[in-house]
């Protein structure tokens, strides 16, 4: 495909822990929007309770960026008040400014933002508007520091690096997002009531977003003692008819899975958000791995029905949340939305479609009664409500009759006829590239990011297919879009190739290239593209 038109440029802003490195991100990430960047911003953070070192990595250009890249033009160093424009290093005052003004020392940061201001040639007034809408009571000094950063900078007389004029008019700062606000946001379109979750990282910050948004998007949100409580509450709210989700990582789910099981047995709807990062046990909490896809599949003991769907970009999660809170209901099971660090905590410029989302309940129960009247709840007239964790008839009585539990078995998994049919009106695979070419990318989850920027900088065309749909797997558009490719190659984000086996598992496809990446660091575009050249040669 050969050179990319499309200019990336990234820069790196870093110090300690407490030096307010994201924020100073987000915010830079913000003011580029607002001067019509596309925009990616990631933060790396390291597994400590205080202390270390914080990057925070911003990479943004005129047209779409689906991930962040390597080697930076600028770096800002907030400890060692330094700023690196390739080989050459400044000193940038920055506590010294902050003392002279009294303020306090996080607003190091804000020296840092005006230089950055000034070297990409934005409107200080912008910088200023974010600053209003983010310190409030607090911005004017913030305001002040940035402006001296930024005339500081400019009486160095350097070469600036101005941004190519755009077109675009602007973003608004809302558009820049994340991936787990963005979920929040689609759990409430469609209609979440109840939100209970353990703090677990890289999750907790749905958990934060929702309840501070409580009172605002009329739901309630609960941190209980643990796990175990967070999941078995978000059971027991659905079975009193409320709309209720939770969410953890790797290791909180461990200690789900036996609601998971029970969530099989009563048919009560269990709608749980698993953000993965690297394990086993304890491992690297604040970094990013897709290994937990077969954990997932295979969640909780015995058959019964489970859905995974798995976003890749903001857009995908805030779409796929509210899908599998309508699923959960209308089938319901047991739904899985699957995220990973990367996409969870890395914001990325998005729009997200209102009027694509509603609260859809529907029923496909394959309970005659239940089709007949619709969901019932404890409290309602005329209705007794039992949820048995036991075998048990289609009345709630325990059984311990083979014919029953033959039919009852059967009578569950019908749903799964239901939600195969449903699943050719649905986007359940993407496609991108190159869609006629032989050469095919098949990828999964924020992975998908770095595969499209890789794509501007492959020397033969190729095909992206995204499965969005994990469980079940699509598995007639999959080898739809495989069938009759020269090479494919599967790109994840762990040492066993999860998806990969799903595939061959479910469709008989065996895919021998794989680039694997299990440092429980993101893919660098430029280096995955390196790597699918190999394959393409």
């Amino acid at each position: 495909m050969g050179k990319s038109k499309n200019k990336i440029t990234t820069v790196l802003i870093s110090g300690q822990a407490g030096e307010g490195v994201k924020e100073a991100g987000i915010i830079f990430g913000k003011l580029l929007s607002l001067s019509g960047q596309e925009v990616f911003v990631t933060t790396e953070l390291p597994s400590l309770i205080k202390g270390g070192y914080i990057f925070s990595r911003i990479s943004f250009s005129q047209e779409k960026v689906f991930s962040d890249y390597g080697n930076p033009c600028l770096k800002i160093d907030l400890e060692k008040e330094l700023i690196l424009f390739g080989q050459k290093s400044f000193h940038l005052p920055m506590k010294k400014l902050v003392e002279q003004a009294k303020a306090p020392p996080i607003t190091k940061n804000s020296v840092a933002l005006g230089a950055l201001c000034y070297y990409f040639g934005l409107e200080f007034e912008k910088l200023k508007k974010i600053f209003e809408k983010t310190f409030k009571e607090k911005a004017q000094i913030n305001i002040e520091l940035a402006k001296k950063g930024y005339e500081y900078l400019k009486n160095l007389k350097l070469p600036t690096r101005g941004l190519l004029k755009s077109k675009a008019i602007g973003l608004p700062a809302g558009g820049l997002i994340d991936g787990n606000e963005a979920l929040a946001l689609g759990l409430v379109k469609a209609g979440l009531q109840t939100y209970f979750a353990y703090p677990m990282t890289p999750a907790t910050s749905i958990l934060h977003f929702l309840a501070k948004k409580q009172k605002e998007f009329g739901l309630k949100t609960v941190q209980p003692e643990n796990e175990i409580a967070a999941v078995q509450m978000t059971l027991g709210s659905a079975f009193a008819g409320f709309r209720s989700a939770c969410g953890t990582s790797g290791g909180g789910f461990d200690l789900m899975q036996e609601t998971c099981s029970l969530a099989g047995m009563s048919e009560v709807p269990l709608l749980v958000i698993v953000s993965q990062r690297m394990g086993p046990s304890t491992g690297v909490p604040t970094h990013t791995s897709q290994s937990d896809l077969q954990l997932v599949r295979f969640s909780g003991h015995g058959e019964f029905l489970r859905i995974i769907l798995a976003p890749g970009d903001p857009e995908e999660a805030y779409l796929l949340g509210a899908e599998a809170l309508n699923l959960a209901w209308k089938y319901r099971s047991l739904v899985i939305v699957l995220l990973d660090k990367h996409l969870s905590e890395s914001l990325a410029t998005s729009f997200l479609d209102f009027s694509k989302i509603s609260a859809k309940i529907g029923l496909a129960s394959g309970r005659k009664i239940e089709e007949k009247k619709g969901l019932v709840f404890p409290g309602m007239k005329n209705v007794v409500v039992k949820a048995a964790s036991y075998e048990h008839d289609e009345k709630g009585i325990s059984t311990e009759d083979p014919l029953v539990i033959k039919k009852m078995q059967e009578k569950r998994f019908k749903k799964l006829q239901f939600l195969l049919k449903e699943q050719k009106s649905k986007e359940t695979v993407k496609v991108y590239g190159d869609k006629k070419s032989k050469n095919i990318i098949i990828c999964w989850g924020s992975v998908k990011g770095a595969v499209l920027e890789s794509l501007k900088h492959l020397k033969k065309p190729a095909k992206v297919v995204q499965p969005l749909w994990l469980e079940p797997l699509d598995t007639g558009k999959i080898k739809s879009y495989l069938k009759g490719a020269k090479k494919i190659i599967d790109v994840e984000g762990n040492i066993t190739a999860q998806l990969s086996s799903l595939i061959r598992e479910k469709t008989g496809i065996e895919i021998k290239n794989k680039i694997l990446k299990y440092d429980s660091r993101p893919f660098e575009p430029m280096e995955l593209a390196k790597k699918i050249n190999h394959f393409l040669i």
